[in-house]
């Protein structure tokens, strides 16, 4: 029986009716791994011991227990940004290369309370800043799909463990696009949650009003299993909601009869691809079958997002990178004279160069003079963003866009020009700043490679947006194509 092919689901109903063990499922996963870890590149920190060690614990365990909870014994990655106690989380960065955690992140610990396995720590553009997961300090995640192109980023190696088969499920996080732009360079499902609905408690910051953790699948469903274990408020995050929780994998599966959908005019311009915008609405064309109607509504500000976001991230970031300095934890500098120097070399050598440029734009944008000018600017222009989608929503359920502009570009295509590595975002980084959720699914291939449909909904609404995109799924039964197969 081939597992590693089975979703997270399968696996956890096979496991409760006791016809698995835990140790065959990451028996089965460990196999796929060694097939095609070796050629994707996707962690940092490779737990394979520790998967083989825990499972047989639970092999054991599953004998006693009478309940046992959905994610027991299902393999999980982590993005290396996520707080794991006792195991390196690294953040793909020389400053903290060697950084072992005293405590877990609350995702992690809900996922411990259902005895989940995991399987590693996987690689991202340094500190979650990138498009393409080329900004590792380590080395760079090939895609599956074709081993000469990028993963997307920033949390790439979570999103090409999921294509690769590795896992059944993984997190990562998503500051500007972090789980949907992968998520659709690989060809899976990513799931960005609104700002507040999982605990961002462990999650090393990059822009602390934009990062939000998120889980990466194959299938909808998982998706919906995850995403009722690590939601809800979390008294550890001040921005975590204390709001009802539905049970997500109930709700995907109620009709979408009478639900509109927002097709924004801004996101289907003539800069568009041609082909991914003729992919994009035959997938809308599918979804009208169904009993959706469509409306073309106008987000005019969307269009400021991207320099709206390039002033307001890397702001935050100069502000939460300032404690990694040398003193407390980290890589220090050998050689300096005095405490001034330290710092400096310290920061210098620690950090990568699309790191320093964000520290270097987003104190530039603080600093005294220019605060008004630039962020401030940039939060009103945030407001109005928000004011847009708000606006739309009174009109239509879910929105629908392309994830990205065109498929995974090749390995070092665009590292010389980070106007262009920017600009992978464009259709992305909106959502975040209006704090919704937004999930990417495949819809199609391009050049044989995957295709991203995005559908963003209102606040705290995912059982709509995953009810949409688990339609979709079984009209376009994108699982059933693994890469490297």
């Amino acid at each position: 029986m081939e597992l590693w092919k089975k979703s997270a689901v399968e696996i956890s109903n096979l496991i409760k009716k006791k016809e698995i063990k835990p140790s065959e499922v990451v028996q089965s996963f460990i196999e796929r791994k060694k097939q095609v870890e070796p050629k994707i590149n996707a962690y940092i920190t490779d737990l394979e011991e520790l998967a083989i060690k825990q499972a047989k614990e639970k092999d054991q365990e599953i004998t006693k227990l009478d309940n046992i909870p959905d994610l027991f014994a299902v393999p999980i990655a982590i993005k290396d940004n996520i707080s794991t106690k006792g195991i390196k989380t690294t953040c793909a960065s020389k400053i903290l290369e060697n950084f072992v955690p005293v405590y877990d992140a609350t995702v992690i610990e809900r996922l411990n309370s259902q005895g989940y396995i995991i399987t590693g720590k996987t690689n991202l553009d340094e500190f979650a800043m990138g498009s393409s997961t080329e900004n590792s300090a380590f080395f760079t995640t090939k895609n599956p799909w074709d081993l000469e192109r990028v993963p997307g980023g920033s949390s790439g190696g979570s999103a090409a463990v999921v294509a690769a088969g590795v896992v059944p499920l993984s997190l990562g996080s998503d500051t500007g696009g972090s789980i949907r732009q992968p998520a659709a360079f690989c060809g899976i499902v990513g799931l960005k949650p609104t700002y507040g609905r999982v605990s961002r408690y462990g999650l090393v910051a990059f822009a602390s009003s934009l990062d939000q953790i998120g889980p990466f699948s194959r299938y909808v469903e998982d998706t919906a299993l995850i995403m009722n274990v690590i939601s809800g408020k979390d008294s550890r995050d001040s921005t975590s909601k204390d709001i009802p929780l539905p049970n997500f994998l109930e709700e995907i599966k109620k009709d979408v009869k009478g639900l509109k959908i927002g097709l924004p005019q801004e996101f289907f311009t003539e800069e568009l691809n041609p082909q991914i915008k003729e992919i994009i609405l035959n997938a809308v064309k599918q979804l009208e079958k169904e009993g959706m109607s469509v409306e073309w509504i106008s987000l005019p500000y969307s269009k400021y997002a991207i320099e709206t976001y390039y002033i307001i991230a890397p702001s935050e970031a100069s502000s939460n990178l300032a404690r990694f300095d040398g003193v407390r934890y980290g890589y220090r500098t050998k050689d300096y004279k005095d405490l001034e120097e330290m710092y400096s070399k310290t920061r210098d050598e620690g950090f990568g160069q699309e790191v320093k440029r964000r520290i270097m734009v987003g104190t530039y944008a603080l600093s005294s003079g220019y605060y008004d000018a630039y962020y401030l600017k940039a939060q009103k222009v945030r407001t109005l963003i928000y004011q847009d989608y708000m606006k739309a929503f009174e009109k239509v359920d879910v929105i629908i866009t392309p994830t990205t502009p065109d498929v995974a570009f090749k390995i070092g295509e665009k590292s010389n020009d980070p106007i262009q590595m920017y600009l992978s975002d464009i259709f992305t980084v909106s959502i975040n700043m209006a704090t919704l959720p937004a999930v990417s699914i495949p819809c199609g291939f391009k050049d044989n490679l995957p295709v991203g449909m995005q559908i963003i909904g209102k606040p705290f609404d995912e059982s709509t947006i995953l009810k949409v995109a688990y339609r979709w799924q079984s009209i376009y039964r994108f699982y059933e194509k693994v890469p490297m197969e």
